[in-house]
């Protein structure tokens, strides 16, 4: 069996990604979730992992927080990883001096454009802010520094705002400018489009920063990729501000399956999904796509049934692609064909009076919401011999 299902639809799809790079930000973004915050060694093991997998560039965090922050920051640029190292600062010159001494590779330089943010947050006109945004960039610029340009609330910034504000920093020798939705406003649609035309007067690799508030921070980042977005943001579990950027894991699965590009070790996800889970000490959900643990999970009798006989009948991509594995959950809605079939691959053969009384007693058990493990069917069975 193949990892995943070869889709029909496949040759429809007119705009595969091409050319583009992953640039995580759990470092950053993923420990601006509130009550998150993560030790060197964490990000450490983190940023490593990444690398492992294939992850291009990796933001490692916003040094000019704290004297420990551009440390940490410094050591994982030293780390010697495959990946580019890349820091957050603000439109301010000593945050570009803080990044030069933590020897990344790049440097993202931000500056909110929205009319809200300008009125409530700088205080400033859009004019007023600019300049010195692109003041800054200048400064980084002739510090020998590759600049991503990045407009946060770009997505509520009048377009032709937009498009100006983005030419200028091309004109200013910005190497990436970047797209950040941060409230999540956008659609497929609007993602695309927007990207669409930003690539119509800007030369500059285009980044996307999706947060999931209206829950389609992948399936916006996927849609901006379509367009020729070059910089896809992304963090592990999906972890951030409110709720969250674009899910790496989904991203990746996503890119293999339904476009079948393959450059990413996928069966390290499981495994780095963990691991997040772990430092930041936010339980992934149950129902979460790729590394949930219902993911593999099957318990419906016709479906468990199925996958018995072929995994492909309700699995679109194999557990073992992801570093997952398959369960069985033996509950109300288990049948006698399903619950044989598992009972088989535990080793036992029972008869067909027995079958029937162990589906009864697991079918109780579940009725009154205890949950029928492995350990306690084998009790089960044991009581009947």
């Amino acid at each position: 069996m193949t990892n995943y299902s070869k889709n029909n639809f496949m040759k429809f799809i007119h705009h595969k990604p091409k050319d583009f790079e992953i640039c995580d930000v759990t470092l950053r973004d993923g420990e601006q979730t509130p009550g998150v915050a993560f030790s060197t060694q964490e990000k450490i093991a983190m940023a490593e992992k990444l690398d492992s997998i294939g992850v291009e560039v990796i933001e490692a965090g916003f040094p000019v927080v704290s004297e420990a922050e551009a440390a940490t920051v410094r050591e994982i640029a030293h780390l010697g990883l495959n990946a580019k190292i890349c820091c957050l600062a603000r439109s301010v010159a000593k945050d570009v001096d803080t990044a030069l001494k933590c020897d990344v590779d790049f440097v993202s330089i931000f500056i909110a454009t929205s009319d809200l943010h300008l009125k409530y947050k700088y205080h400033k006109t859009f004019d007023e802010a600019t300049s010195c945004a692109l003041d800054v960039l200048d400064y980084a610029k002739d510090h020998g520094l590759i600049v991503r340009f990045a407009v946060e609330d770009a997505t509520r910034t009048d377009i032709n705002v937009l498009k100006s504000i983005y030419k200028s920093a091309e004109e200013h020798g910005a190497d990436y400018v970047s797209i950040a939705d941060t409230v999540g406003i956008l659609n497929p649609s609007t993602a695309f489009y927007l990207v669409s035309e930003i690539k119509k007067i800007v030369k500059a690799k285009l980044c996307i920063h999706c947060h999931n508030d209206l829950g389609m921070a992948v399936a916006n980042t996927i849609s901006a990729a379509e367009a020729g977005a070059f910089q896809l943001h992304t963090t592990v579990n999906g972890i951030g501000e409110r709720c969250g950027n674009a899910s790496l894991e989904e991203l990746l699965v996503s890119l293999r399956v339904q476009y079948g590009i393959e450059r990413y070790d996928v069966s390290k996800l499981m495994e780095l999904s963990k691991m997040v889970e772990e430092y930041a000490e936010i339980p992934i959900p149950r129902t979460k796509a790729i590394v949930g643990s219902n993911a593999f999970a099957h318990e419906s009798g016709i479906h468990v049934a199925a996958v018995l006989e072929e995994p492909m009948t309700y699995e679109l991509f194999s557990p073992e692609m992801v570093g997952a594995k398959r369960e069985y959950i033996i509950g109300k809605h288990t049948g006698t064909k399903a619950l044989k079939g598992v009972v088989q691959k535990m080793g036992y053969d029972l008869s067909h009076e027995q079958m029937c009384t162990l589906l009864d007693r697991v079918k109780k058990c579940s009725e009154a919401k205890k949950k029928v493990t492995c350990g306690r069917l084998t009790e089960f069975i044991k009581e009947l011999e």
